[in-house]
């Protein structure tokens, strides 16, 4: 049983837990020097928590209009965490620039990307 509530609200990230679903909105504008290692703070007790049993970990981009690179570390670093605990891990709602800086830094390879629910719904079957 788990000891973190089901779902977590700060002014960066809002944190929805689903049964095999880690659900993490960054609520932006901005992710960077700053805020991701607040970000990271609030999101690696949840990852630790799922484990095994997280099988989508997804990550909601619709309300970021600028990441720097430690924003984008931490979308890697994140990742990898969710990745060994066998997750799948999901951009969802990524805004166009962030798209392109994503393909240009070759981070677009290690998420499955998701630009609406219909796509994400099927990304999670």
């Amino acid at each position: 049983m788990s000891s973190l509530p089901a779902s977590k609200k700060t002014t960066l990230v809002e944190i929805n837990t689903h049964p095999g679903v880690l659900h993490v909105k960054l609520l932006g504008p901005q992710v960077g020097q700053r805020e991701s290692p607040l970000i990271s703070q609030d999101v690696e007790p949840y990852i630790r928590d799922a484990g095994k049993t997280m099988k989508f970990f997804v990550v909601d981009l619709q309300s970021v209009t600028f990441m720097s690179s430690m924003g984008l570390g931490i979308c890697i670093a994140l990742r990898h965490k969710a990745h060994a605990a066998g997750a799948k891990s999901i951009l969802y709602g990524t805004p166009k620039e962030l798209m392109q800086l994503f393909t240009m830094m070759k981070i677009d390879k290690l998420y499955t990307f998701a630009k609406d629910q219909r796509e994400l719904d099927a990304a999670m079957r």
